[in-house]
């Protein structure tokens, strides 16, 4: 599989709430650097933070343009994400089942042919204001 198709797969599994097979698509050695927090190693790591964000999240994303250099061991994302705030998560305003949509991007090194880095990027302070309005 080369490397927009292993990214578009990636998301197609996100899409469908399938983090199982998320899980197929990383190196078992992923390092997952979100946009507020520390660095997650493993896909250990990765499974229990999609479990927390299933529990507090129900999202979808939409517009994905994927990006991959000439070698295939970088890529990028572009993609609207499209929420619902369903649990308060601990530091975040209480969730009352506020909607969202938030343009956002992510980073990726491939090794091996699967996801070995995982870089999210979104605006906080955009997702706040939402869900506090």
């Amino acid at each position: 599989m080369d490397t927009k198709a292993l990214i578009a797969a990636y998301y197609e599994a996100f899409n469908a709430g399938d983090t199982a097979r998320m899980l197929e698509f990383l190196h078992p050695e992923v390092e997952h650097h979100v946009n507020e927090g520390k660095v997650r190693k493993g896909r250990d790591l990765f499974a229990q933070f999609n479990r927390h964000m299933t529990e507090s999240y129900k999202e979808e994303l939409t517009d994905i343009v994927v990006f991959a250099n000439d070698a295939g061991d970088r890529a990028a994302a572009e993609f609207v994400v499209n929420g619902t705030y369903l649990k308060t998560d601990e530091g975040l305003p209480e969730a009352r089942g506020q909607t969202y949509i938030l343009p956002a991007g992510a980073f990726f090194t491939i090794r091996d042919g699967l996801i070995a880095r995982v870089t999210t990027y979104y605006n906080l302070a955009d997702w706040t204001a939402q869900v506090s309005a």
